[in-house]
């Protein structure tokens, strides 16, 4: 066993870890931060995103060790300390973009990263964007026109599917 440190969401953390001990087992196993859900363990589903020193990642996919020192935010991290919903997780409640919730922690962290990279990304950009993140229940009409809304334009444009 080794120790590892981190800051997340803005708290220092640390715990005991194995090796082989992937971020986000620590983040839910270990700090109870049960909101980083693991769909597939493969990479393929982007519902464990989280932002590590400010980038993206998928948290099934890179070992907690590796993290030493880092910066990481996870979903718990997004609303204020009141519990108001920042503009990404408000414009997806607004415009229906969940419906299981199951992808939405990954849906929102990509999000943030997106719309910190390009404010204002087109429809295209979004879909492009959220090709590592799997929905089973929506098609993602809706979690565009979120995104889209979250970035302050205009949805009314956004073709219907």
């Amino acid at each position: 066993m080794t120790k590892v440190s981190m800051t997340v969401n803005g708290k220092a953390a640390s715990g005991e870890v194995e090796g082989r001990t992937l971020l986000s087992a620590f983040l839910r196993e270990t700090l109870g931060l049960t909101g980083t859900h693991v769909g597939c363990d493969t990479s393929q589903c982007g519902a464990c995103v989280v932002h590590v020193d400010g980038r993206a990642v998928k948290s099934c996919t890179m070992l907690a060790l590796e993290a030493e020192g880092a910066e990481v935010a996870t979903i718990e991290g997004q609303a204020a300390p009141d519990g108001t919903l920042n503009a990404i997780q408000a414009a997806f409640q607004e415009h229906h973009g969940l419906q299981c919730g199951f992808c939405t922690p990954g849906m929102v962290m990509s999000a943030a990263a997106l719309l910190k990279e390009n404010p204002k990304p087109t429809e295209a950009e979004i879909r492009h964007y959220l090709e590592g993140n799997l929905c089973r229940c929506t098609g993602y009409h809706n979690i565009v026109k979120a995104i889209l809304a979250a970035s302050g334009q205009d949805v009314s444009a956004i073709a219907a599917e």
